[in-house]
C-alpha cells in the first residue's frame, strides 16, 4: 500500500485540522480501496493445476488475505474519521473527550483516541 500523503498549507491559512486532514484521509481511502480491489482480483484467479505450484499460490493467497483484512480495517477507521470531520468532532478522543495532539493526527490521521487512551 502507498504511504499516507502529506498536505502542506500556506502560512496564515485558517483551516481546521479536520479540513486539513480530509484530503489526506480521502487519498489514503482511495488507495486502500484500489489495493483491496487488486487483492480481490488476484484471489479470484484460478488455481494452478500443478500441486506444488498450487501450494505456493495458497501461501501467497494467505498473505494477500491478511493484507486485505488489514486494509479493510484501516478503511473502516478512515471512514469513521471522515464521519467525525463531518460531525465536527475530529480531533476529540472518542474515549475520554480530550483533544488528540495534532502531531498524533499528523502521524495517524484516522486516530480516534488520544495517546493516553490508545496506550
Amino acid at each position: 500500500m502507498p504511504p499516507i500523503a502529506r498536505v502542506r498549507y500556506r502560512k496564515g491559512m485558517s483551516m481546521s485540522l479536520g479540513e486539513k486532514m480530509k484530503p489526506v484521509l480521502e487519498a489514503r481511502l482511495t488507495a486502500l480501496k484500489r489495493g483491496v480491489a487488486d487483492i480481490d482480483q488476484t484471489l479470484r484467479e484460478p488455481d494452478s493445476q500443478d500441486f506444488e505450484e498450487r501450494a505456493t499460490e495458497n501461501e501467497g493467497d494467505e498473505v494477500l488475505e491478511d493484507l486485505g483484512k488489514a486494509a479493510l480495517s484501516e478503511i473502516a477507521q478512515i471512514e469513521s474519521a471522515l464521519e467525525r470531520i463531518a460531525a465536527g468532532t475530529y480531533g476529540e478522543c472518542v474515549t475520554c473527550g480530550a483533544e488528540i495532539a495534532p502531531a498524533r493526527l499528523e502521524a495517524v490521521p484516522h486516530a480516534a483516541q488520544c495517546i493516553k487512551c490508545a496506550s
